[in-house]
């Protein structure tokens, strides 16, 4: 029973992100990012001034593998990379301009198309969802490398 479930949950949002991928792509800039690149420009926009070491944490990547990353993308002009002031070793992540407004411009057409496909859902069907968010919530930090690590 919970196979079934982990089957019918992996198709039902796999199915949303392909929907919002054809109907809304990815931001120009990020278009021909790996994966592990446009996780990382997410993170960043989420946090910016994070550190090289709270983003690999955060993406459950070692640093030497983000700090790859951040090289290539401070090279397409998508990532700033400046120094802490309390702490010169250690870098703080911010988008460039024109990066964040390409990322925030993507998003903003991904939640209006979210948006209008929950204002079609019965109020049931609404209130729902916004109970399984905690649940989704928790099975998200269950699948995040650390958890499982813990858990074996």
């Amino acid at each position: 029973m919970t196979e079934a479930l982990a089957e019918e949950l992996l198709a039902a949002l796999g199915l949303v992100r392909r929907h919002l991928r054809r109907s809304v792509g990815r931001p120009f800039p990020l278009s021909s990012l790996s994966d592990s690149q446009s996780e990382l420009i997410r993170t960043v926009r989420r946090n910016p001034g994070i550190s090289v070491a709270e983003a690999a944490d955060g993406l459950g990547l070692v640093a030497n593998t983000v700090s790859t990353l951040v090289g290539q993308l401070t090279e397409r002009g998508l990532l700033q990379r400046t120094p802490d002031e309390s702490d010169r070793r250690v870098a703080r992540l911010t988008l460039t301009d024109p990066a964040r407004e390409q990322v925030e411009a993507w998003r903003d057409r991904r939640t209006a198309l979210v948006t209008r496909a929950l204002d079609d859902l019965a109020p049931a069907d609404r209130r729902a969802l916004r109970a399984a968010l905690p649940v989704l919530t928790v099975l998200a930090d269950r699948l995040h490398p650390e958890e499982q690590q813990e858990h074996t």
